[in-house]
């Protein structure tokens, strides 16, 4: 299920107050079922031309609700309530599985590391139940 936010075109998302930007989206960011729902509010303020509405889906919620989580993410796969991720947490590190638990918001690296792209592709599609 997709969720829309209100970010400045400057970075930051709009908080509940509705005058405020947070750095991250967190729990305290404005959150609408609907892009439409999000535009209503967006043509309210004060420069709506300096907002733009974010459709957050479960496979991008790494990079909005797992603020730890840190590096490039390549490639995400969405488990029951986990996000299976293939991140590389530094420019030039070995490959990494991350695992990401929706219910708890804890992240967890696997102890396999993988040199290139083609090495963790395999890893990753056959990325099971068993975490």
């Amino acid at each position: 299920m997709a969720i829309f936010a209100l970010q400045a075109l400057a970075g930051g998302f709009l908080d509940e107050d509705l005058h405020s930007f947070n750095k991250y989206f967190d729990d305290w960011c404005i959150q609408f079922e609907s892009y439409e729902d999000a535009m209503d509010i967006v043509q309210t303020l004060e420069d709506p031309e300096s907002i733009d509405v974010v459709e957050i889906t479960p496979l991008s919620y790494p990079k909005y609700f797992f603020n730890s989580l840190q590096g490039t993410i390549y490639a995400t796969r969405q488990i029951d309530d986990k996000i299976i991720c293939v991140v590389e947490p530094y420019i030039g590190s070995s490959f990494r599985i991350a695992i990401c638990d929706l219910k708890t918001k804890n992240v967890r690296l696997t102890k396999t590391t993988y040199k290139n792209i083609p090495s963790i592709e395999n890893a990753f599609s056959n990325f099971g139940e068993s975490f």
